[in-house]
């Protein structure tokens, strides 16, 4: 999986934007069952997949939220 930056992630619709949300979710599990095995994991991802996971969020929020 690639890290997006913010013009990508605005370009994809809701559903698209769902599907990159559950799939950094279950990448997120897949580090913390490593972690609780004492499985070696790459830090620096498990930082980019939060920070990806943040960015897709918050873009989501200000693209489909209802504004008054």
């Amino acid at each position: 999986m690639k890290v997006l930056d913010s013009s990508e992630i605005r370009d994809l619709d809701q559903q698209e934007m769902q599907a990159e949300i559950l799939a950094i979710k279950r990448i997120l599990f897949d580090f913390r069952l490593k972690q609780a095995t004492r499985q070696t994991i790459k830090p620096h991802s498990l930082k980019a997949y939060k920070k990806q996971l943040a960015r897709i969020t918050t873009i989501k929020h200000e693209k489909y939220s209802i504004s008054k």
